[in-house]
């Protein structure tokens, strides 16, 4: 008995039976809601948030509080800087994404860095920072949607790519393999359990715990940059605000995924299937025609719900 409860506080398994729940209640709800045509949309949307919340994922396996705000207006950032490079020009895509990243990367680094060596709380920090990019934003682009994406970016995100699969997916695929790599199978990934799990003990062995913490506020950064050239491959266009709405849903896939707060503990696999989770939850709150505010007091209740559960611990590693 003892051995079956312990199955089932497995936020693995609690992740994979909500999402089996929810395309469940979708069909009652909509026949046709767990078509395959319909499951493959579902997981493009899925696909972007999962991206996004990879970088989320280090920052909080990276322990001390670790949490990263500014991902939502680095997005935005990414989005606003791809299409302008693009212009809707196909030839134009490669620089944008290195644009995008570059940008998002160095806008980490100085979160990072706040958060390191000048000591700030990373929540202050990284609330600080989006508020720094909302304003930039809003200056630089005026409040108006700016640049387009290249109609092979769209393509890519939206359209089948192979065997009726968007390239998205693939890309999602590709960053899951090299996060499971990293993560389990090298000295930087072992290090960033190591800080996350004790600092103290860490930084006793040699470890350079600020410059490990700095790093993956970067690599946030990065792959929330790479998200808005994904999130303007979606939409086609951007705009200012773009990247607000995928804050929170961010920081909950990370969590249904069985990532401790406190870090040390977690994998992006969980991470995969909580953005997953998330998304379907949220398209059969849509199903029942909920207004959007109602669904950001679902996703901030089912946040608080998951942090009792076993998003914290008893105690924060120090």
């Amino acid at each position: 008995m003892d051995r079956l409860i312990q199955i089932l506080k497995d936020p693995l398994l609690i992740a994979a039976l909500a999402i089996l729940v929810l395309l469940g209640a979708g069909e009652l709800l909509s026949p046709g809601f767990a078509r395959g045509d319909q499951i493959v949309r579902l997981l493009t949307v899925a696909a972007i948030l999962g991206i996004v919340a990879a970088g989320q994922n280090l920052v909080v396996l990276g322990g001390r509080e670790g949490i990263d705000l500014s991902v939502g207006a680095v997005i935005s950032l990414g989005a606003v800087i791809a299409g302008n490079v693009m212009s809707g020009n196909d030839a134009a895509i490669l620089p944008a994404v290195a644009a995008a990243a570059g940008a998002g990367f160095l806008v980490g680094i100085v979160n990072g860095l706040g958060v390191t060596v000048v000591r700030i709380p990373p929540l202050v920090m990284t609330l600080g920072m989006m508020g720094v990019l909302q304003g930039a934003l809003v200056v630089l682009s005026r409040g108006v949607p700016s640049g387009n994406a290249a109609p092979a970016l769209m393509a890519f995100v939206n359209q089948p790519f192979v065997l009726g699969i968007p390239g998205i997916l693939f890309v999602w695929a590709a960053i899951a393999v090299l996060m499971a790599f990293v993560l389990r199978r090298t000295a930087f990934g072992w290090s960033i359990y190591a800080i996350g799990s004790n600092e103290r003990a860490a930084v006793l062995t040699g470890l350079a715990a600020g410059r490990i913490r700095t790093i993956l506020y970067g690599l946030s950064g990065l792959f929330a940059g790479v998200t808005g050239v994904c999130v303007i491959g979606y939409t086609g266009n951007s705009f200012i605000s773009v990247g607000d709405q995928y804050v929170l849903p961010s920081v909950i896939a990370v969590v249904i995924g069985g990532t401790s707060l406190a870090g040390g503990s977690g994998s992006y696999t969980g991470t995969i299937l909580g953005a997953i989770a998330l998304v379907l939850l949220q398209s059969v709150l849509t199903t029942l025609q909920m207004e959007f505010w109602s669904r950001q007091v679902i996703f901030g209740a089912t946040l608080l719900v998951l942090m009792l559960l076993y998003g914290r611990q008893a105690r924060l590693r120090v």
